[in-house]
């Protein structure tokens, strides 16, 4: 899962960062409304974590260009659907509730507990995929990211960091072709460095500890989690 952090601030962006990835999330930092911009016309994110008083303007100018309707026939990445998440310094409810009418997924006021962003970020994630639950089930298993623990067919199975978010962007996509830089993007952030077999061994393990049906190859295309009933 990719998410994009909109912050000025370079102590507050690095410590989000550092949360998220810890959590298997793979982070892009920009600090202005035209950078932030420029990436998201360019590349897909799951979800955008938004300050509002950026050096060049105001962060509400961004989410209301994210949610305009993308124009046909453009290669533009943006998606009007993406999770926004504001988190600001202004706690008065009218600043409150005009971002949340500008078209926020969610309003958090500075200084908040990153544990909370996490939690609201995995809400607005879940929203976003069309899920209720807060736990993912496919087949015999079942995944909860919120305590990113992972059980099949009742046991317990162990993952690393990329390992999780591997499985969770196979399953969120379940039925659809991901290709490996697709794969790759959601695991690793910019200036990661990038082995040039590592989505193959990433999958590898995945498939020595749930199985070699959970996901599947097609060759020169990518890899796919079969579509089944939870």
């Amino acid at each position: 899962m990719r998410v994009l952090i909109v912050e000025d601030d370079v102590g507050i962006a690095d410590g989000l960062a550092a949360s998220l990835r810890h959590g298997g999330y793979a982070v892009e930092i920009r600090g202005t409304v035209a950078h932030a911009w420029d990436l998201l016309r360019a590349e897909s994110f799951d979800a955008v974590l938004l300050d509002l008083g950026l050096p060049d303007g105001d962060g509400t100018e961004l989410l209301r260009r994210l949610r305009a309707s993308r124009p046909a026939g453009t290669t533009d990445a943006t998606d009007p659907a993406t999770p926004v998440l504001i988190m600001t310094a202004r706690d008065a409810v009218p600043d409150r509730v005009s971002g949340l009418d500008e078209g926020a997924d969610d309003y958090l006021v500075k200084p908040f507990d990153t544990l909370e962003l996490l939690a609201r970020l995995r809400v607005a994630l879940r929203r976003s995929a069309g899920r209720s639950s807060p736990v993912l089930r496919h087949a015999d298993l079942v995944v909860d990211p919120a305590t990113r623990t992972v059980r099949r067919a009742g046991v317990d199975v162990t993952l690393s960091a990329r390992e999780f978010a591997l499985l969770m962007t196979l399953l969120q996509s379940a039925g659809q072709v991901l290709s490996k830089s697709r794969l790759e993007s959601a695991l690793y952030g910019e200036g990661e460095r990038i082995e040039s077999n590592a989505i193959e061994v990433h999958v590898h393990h995945l498939r020595r500890k749930l199985g070699n049906a959970l996901i599947r190859t097609i060759r020169g295309v990518g890899y796919f989690a079969p579509k089944v009933d939870a």
